[in-house]
């Protein structure tokens, strides 16, 4: 199952490439649901050394104080028997390291880049691979030593700033407790026990390390620590012993370290019967079996994470939209299709599948019939006004039988009015239609994706819009006009004479104008009126849905399409110029639904292996 951790390792590079770790989710993210194993430790515990014996090289910064100040995510991949030994950061992609001496010194720069030369703390981690024959499949994190003061020029907060970061990765429950504790010191005491007990207070996921067992007081030794009976953990403790600060000196190298810790245990009378499962050589493969296992039970909870995490990738990615072709013809294909869907879109609201035509129902039920009845007909017809009117109209020479350019002149003086709230319907409707424009616009995705598209569309349909309008405005006044220049004669004809009704029209033109008269005038008149508004009630509507509803749901963005076609394809390529922003987040969505399909059946593979 050796290619299982080399999967995690894998995927949990890519991860970090990808920036897919440390975001605040309310899924979890793929680096999160991974196992590792981080190595806590108080400071000057041994924990570099440690580090270094499971890696069989010298490649971390040594010296007092504090001197690991950033996480090291150490990624441990065991290459082929006979293969050279290199090293590679994340942060230096393409450029390998076969001098170790030289990966000590980058980690010390590049930890100084992030903080400085001091002795400050940073939470961005440095990712390191080590390629060799001589390790195995492992990932550890090695995070700054817990210290319980701030020397000089650290900050009094740096205690718990340390603390805090730690607890940051051991709190997860998918990371393994690599606990660093001194030999020769009180146990009770240790700053990585207390630390583990906290998160951990099982031992479910802490293994305990005991260093320094070579540095103890004569006449003491470690056997009940690591035989369990001191502090039980789930797992055996382990004992190292580490290279002395005179074999650093000496530059003692590992192999013969390994050798001589392996013959300490082995001659130690106190540690005789512990020596098999004693030593670095025995951690790292503990380790490694330990972290196997762990990978094993965690693999359906990371199934699940990653099919669910791959739909909303595909959601996401398909809202964005699809990258725009290179070729003059895919873009003008490219503006087309997306017209054509805000056409659809727009069509929708209009025939009712979408929120919004209904307005314009509202404006032929309601706001037309309220405007025509708030028009003061009885003010242009009071008695003053007919009187004015019919006196006017027959000039010198008084009506006979009925004053007949009297009742066209107070028609159509009445009937104009009528022009003023056919125009509000008419600018009422137009502005709906606009509305339902930006509507439309917003509720088409791909617009969304190309910000110049989107306001040459929307500024060619209001700009179609306007046309309808006019075009609605003049259609639908000349249907008050021709009321207006013709009357219905039936409805005179059929109205009685002065004469049948026993009047004598040789009376004298002062009995022609009295208020019985004139009234009886003003109310045919107004029923006359009423008349043509209630057919006009009828036929506005009629007029502005054919020359702004019709026309717009058939010819909306034909002007657009026309003048489209003659546009060179520097201009149709300035159209599909994306927002950036919108270009980078469907990059970087591409590249991580890559990298969970590649896990994805990767993982996969080896669940259906076991």
């Amino acid at each position: 199952m050796e290619n299982l951790i080399s999967l995690v390792n894998k995927i949990q590079r890519a991860c970090t490439a990808l920036g897919d770790h440390g975001e605040a989710s309310a899924l979890p993210t793929l680096w999160d649901s991974l196992p590792a194993i981080a190595v806590v430790g108080g400071q000057s515990s041994g924990k570099s050394s440690v580090l270094e014996s499971i890696v069989g090289k010298d490649f971390l910064p040594r010296g007092s104080g504090i001197v690991t100040r950033r996480p090291l995510v150490l990624q441990l991949h065991k290459s082929d028997e006979g293969s050279r030994e290199y090293a590679e950061f994340l942060h230096l992609p393409r450029k390998r390291f076969t001098d170790f001496a030289a990966v000590r010194k980058e980690i010390q720069d590049e930890t100084d880049r992030e903080t400085g030369r001091t002795k400050q703390i940073s939470s961005v981690p440095i990712h390191l691979s080590i390629y060799s024959p001589n390790v195995v499949n492992l990932t550890l994190i090695d995070l700054p030593g817990l210290t319980k003061v701030a020397v000089e020029g650290q900050p009094d907060s740096i205690v718990q700033d340390i603390e805090n970061m730690v607890r940051s990765y051991i709190e997860k429950p998918n990371c393994i407790i690599l606990a660093i504790s001194p030999a020769n010191q009180d146990l009770a005491t240790s700053d990585a026990i207390k630390i583990s007990r906290e998160v951990d207070p099982t031992g479910e996921r802490t293994l305990g390390v005991l260093t320094k067992i070579d540095l103890m007081d004569k006449g003491t030794d470690a056997v009940e620590i690591l035989e369990g009976k001191a502090y039980r953990l789930k797992f055996p403790w382990v004992g190292v012993v580490n290279r002395s600060q005179a074999d650093i000196n000496k530059n003692v190298d590992m192999i013969a370290a390994r050798r001589r810790e392996r013959e300490y245990f082995a001659n130690s009378p106190e540690y005789k019967h512990l020596a098999h499962r004693m030593g670095s050589e025995h951690l790292a493969k503990v380790l490694s079996k330990h972290l196997e296992t762990v990978i094993k039970s965690r693999i359906p909870g990371i199934q699940s994470l990653i099919n669910k995490t791959i739909a909303e990738l595909e959601s996401e990615l398909s809202r964005l939209g699809k990258p725009i072709a290179a070729d003059a013809g895919g873009k003008l294909y490219t503006i087309m299709e997306i017209c054509r869907l805000f056409d659809q879109i727009y069509k929708e609201h209009l025939d009712g599948v979408r929120a919004g035509g209904e307005k314009i129902y509202n404006v032929f039920d309601n706001q037309l019939p309220a405007a025509l009845k708030r028009l003061q007909f009885d003010k242009q017809l009071s008695m003053e006004n007919v009187r004015k009117l019919i006196t006017e109209a027959d000039g010198y020479q008084p009506h006979l039988i009925a004053p007949e350019q009297g009742y066209r002149r107070l028609i159509e003086s009445s009937l104009v009015t009528i022009r003023g709230p056919t125009e509000a319907a008419v600018d009422a409707v137009h502005a709906i239609l606009k509305e339902l424009v930006h509507k439309a616009i917003s509720e088409t995705p791909e617009l969304k994706q190309y910000p110049a598209l989107r306001v040459e569309v929307g500024n060619a349909a209001i700009e179609s819009l306007d046309r309808m309008k006019e075009e609605s405005r003049k259609a639908t006044l000349k249907l008050v006009d021709m009321e207006c220049s013709y009357l219905t004669v039936d409805f005179f004809r059929k109205l009685p004479q002065d004469v049948d009704k026993g009047g004598n029209p040789t009376h004298s033109i002062f009995d022609r104008y009295n208020d019985s008269y004139l009234r009886r005038i003003g109310t045919t008149v107004l029923s006359y009126v009423n008349m043509v508004c209630a057919s006009l009630r009828n036929s506005i509507p009629k007029s502005i849905v054919y020359c702004q509803v019709r026309e717009a749901k058939r010819s909306l963005l034909d002007h657009f399409f026309t003048e489209l076609g003659k546009m060179e394809q520097k201009y149709l390529s300035s159209l599909l110029n994306e927002d950036p922003a919108v270009m980078e987040r469907r990059a970087a969505l591409a590249k991580r639904l890559e990298l969970y399909r590649s896990a994805q059946a990767e993982i996969d593979t080896v669940a259906w292996s076991k």
